[in-house]
């Protein structure tokens, strides 16, 4: 099983739902960044469950505790390892589903390939795991601050309830003012009725988060198999129940003509160059092009919905699959800081692939 993430900044994650923590170790972190644990906290809060009606009950408060490569306040350049303990679970809900496969979950296909699961809460495969990927982008974060490089995402869809496409048309400043981190005060109220409303039938909704990256410079990426584009792909559906993503115009531009499509350039009058759309996404032959980056991921409903399904067990034998416990009804808030993480080190990654000089 592979657990590493990245070329030079990587992420290597350990840890199950309900075992002791779940932690990991981020190698390549360069040397005399300013380690601000209140921020690298702040986003584990935003992803940590129990934290609106919107998510499940599980009372987690998620405290990280660093464990090595950080002197004084700053880090060393060896890896950085750290530990999120587990204090909420509640193994017992998961007893009855030891033999039996979930309908969309992993049971099944972890079974096939190792021949043992950890059933409760999904284990390895359960969205938990994502702690880790927050805490190696929140360093990432740290890192691209000194380049100026800013990385907001924001719920853009939840059902039918959607944003224009068009990220300018809304104050990405207000993401966290609601409690479904929708930038549209009036379109998050009908996206968190529509959750709840899900929610109170025992079923589950899914939706789509956009992500924006301001800031990056012209160049970074490689044009054969490297291609940024292709590699914020991989990130982002690398992601627990993440089932879809498309770059700039995505799927919409097969509607345009080449005429309408096409990003034309312009002098700034300084010796740069930007372009008069963006209709590529910041990516032009898998290399960032030095304007926006901008791309959607679609998140699939929460495969645990509290009303009966029929299934099998191990032996194949028909059954039926009644879940009970703690869970979400929606993926999409607590997923948008997994999104920004898992961009923040596809980015930094690439940088430092590029030789670019990021110490302090």
């Amino acid at each position: 099983m592979r657990n590493t993430f990245g070329n030079i900044f990587t992420l290597t994650t350990f840890g199950e739902s309900h075992g002791a923590a779940v932690g990991g170790v981020v190698d390549g972190m360069p040397p005399g960044i300013v380690i601000d644990t209140d921020f690298i906290q702040s986003e584990l809060d935003r992803r940590r469950p129990g934290q609106s009606k919107l998510t499940t009950s599980r009372s987690e408060a998620d405290r990280v505790e660093l464990l090595s490569g950080v002197f004084e306040g700053k880090s060393t350049g060896c890896p950085i390892g750290f530990i999120v303990r587990n204090t909420n679970q509640r193994s017992a809900d998961y007893d009855d589903m030891r033999d039996i496969f979930r309908p969309s979950h992993a049971d099944y296909t972890y079974q096939q390939k190792y021949g043992i699961r950890d059933h409760r809460g999904g284990g390895r495969s359960s969205a938990r795991i994502t702690i880790s990927r927050c805490v190696g982008g929140a360093l990432a974060k740290l890192v691209l601050r000194q380049h100026g490089i800013c990385i907001t995402a924001y719920t853009s869809q939840v059902g039918d309830v959607a944003l224009d496409a068009d990220y300018h048309r809304y104050d990405l400043s207000l993401v966290e003012t609601n409690d479904v981190r929708c930038p549209d005060e009036a379109k998050a109220r009908q996206m968190e009725d529509l959750i709840m409303e899900v929610k109170a039938a025992g079923d589950t909704i899914g939706g789509v988060i956009t992500c924006v990256v301001t800031g990056c410079p012209p160049g970074v990426g490689e044009p054969e198999f490297g291609k940024l584009n292709a590699m914020l792909g991989g990130a982002m559906l690398s992601i627990n129940a993440a089932k879809g993503f498309e770059i700039g115009d995505g799927f919409a531009c097969v509607t345009s003509r080449g005429s309408q499509q096409n990003d034309i350039f312009r002098s700034n009058g300084d010796g740069t160059v930007s372009t008069v759309s963006n209709h590529s996404g910041g990516i032009q032959g898998g290399i960032s092009n030095g304007e926006d980056i901008f791309f959607r991921t679609a998140f699939k409903p929460v495969a645990t919905i509290l009303t009966p399904q029929h299934t099998v067990d191990r032996q194949g034998v028909d059954t039926t699959f009644c879940p009970h416990g703690r869970h979400d009804p929606c993926v999409l808030p607590r997923a948008v800081p997994v999104v920004e993480a898992m961009t923040a080190m596809t980015i930094l990654d690439y940088l430092m692939l590029e030789n670019i000089k990021i110490e302090d």
